[in-house]
């Protein structure tokens, strides 16, 4: 019996130690250097929805705004700009795809007032995001007359923003990749401290 007890501890003792090294979708275990799948999609779908957020930034120029806009532009292309960059940087790394985005189309001479066509181009998947705006979206936002093109903007920013903190909390929660949580966090934080200042400027 006792013979018996010792092997079985053993082997349990075996299949948790495997358990816990196995496989590409640990989460809860936080690495400098390992990745999982999570942090394979964060990546994959965060580089598209902040593109398609400097797209939406791209569309303030030659309209009437509020500074308050124009500061509130500046500060979400500082911010994503380089996170895009470092997102396709750790794809490249980990020998996964660089999704495609808008901006790739724009900037190869694609005029902004394509932007509908240019999503079709893009196929299926991106619209279906949290918070992705819609060739229809991008439309209506193209031709909305001056006088109603700010609130406009800011309605469809806030909810941008809503879905990118959306992906970035499922990050922090199935992530493995340090470095990822970590812009995970930042991203929550900043884009929660600017849907507040988005608010403030409607409701003024």
């Amino acid at each position: 019996m006792r013979s018996f007890v010792r092997t079985s501890a053993a082997a349990l003792t075996l299949a948790l130690t495997l358990s816990a090294c196995g496989g590409d979708d640990d989460s809860g275990t936080r690495s400098a250097t390992e990745h999982n799948d999570a942090d394979v999609s964060f990546a994959q779908g965060m580089i598209p929805h902040h593109a398609q957020a400097l797209s939406m930034v791209d569309m303030l120029q030659s309209r009437p705004l509020d500074p308050e806009l124009e500061t509130l532009a500046e500060q979400i292309r500082d911010a994503q700009g380089p996170e895009i960059e470092l997102m396709a940087d750790w794809l490249e790394e980990w020998d996964e795809e660089v999704p495609e985005t808008m901006r790739d189309h724009v900037n190869s001479g694609h005029d902004m007032g394509q932007g509908s066509d240019i999503m079709e181009e893009m196929g299926p998947g991106h619209d279906d995001m949290p918070g992705m705006m819609s060739a229809d979206d991008f439309e209506e936002l193209e031709e909305a007359r001056d006088d109603a093109f700010q609130e406009m903007w800011l309605r469809m920013m806030i909810e941008h923003h809503e879905g990118a903190i959306e992906m970035a909390e499922t990050e922090q929660e199935e992530g493995r990749f340090e470095p990822a949580i970590d812009l995970a966090g930042e991203i929550v934080e900043s884009q929660t401290a600017e849907i507040e200042t988005m608010q403030e400027m409607l409701a003024d």
